[in-house]
């Protein structure tokens, strides 16, 4: 575990394991929850489909394109439960595939209309 406080900075940082220099990191979605084994209920998001939710929530550049670098504040559920934990989805392309999901950043998906 991890012991931070209210309002503390976090510095997060995924790498990917390959030698393949032609691979990137992209956070997709960062969603935390008390429960660690539910994280559809009782959920705070941070990120979802590269769309920012919280507002502390800041991506940062690496100079090697097999990190992923992001940072936010402790929010509230760290007054209300005594643990939280964190789930993220990555994506992993290819560098410099403009039409790949790492470059197309926040994609709101809407639902389809059925229609009559």
């Amino acid at each position: 575990p991890y012991y931070v406080d209210l309002n503390q900075e976090l510095f997060l940082q995924a790498s990917l394991q390959s030698s393949d220099e032609n691979l990137t990191l992209f956070v997709d979605t960062c969603v935390a929850s008390p429960d660690p084994s539910n994280f559809r209920t009782l959920t705070y998001e941070l990120i979802r489909s590269g769309c920012r939710k919280d507002p502390t929530y800041q991506t940062h550049s690496s100079p090697h394109s097999h990190f992923a670098r992001f940072q936010f504040n402790a929010f509230s559920f760290i007054n209300r439960y005594p643990s939280v934990y964190l789930q993220c989805e990555l994506v992993v392309c290819r560098k410099g595939d403009l039409s790949s999901r790492c470059y197309q950043g926040c994609v709101n998906r809407f639902k389809r209309d059925a229609g009559s």
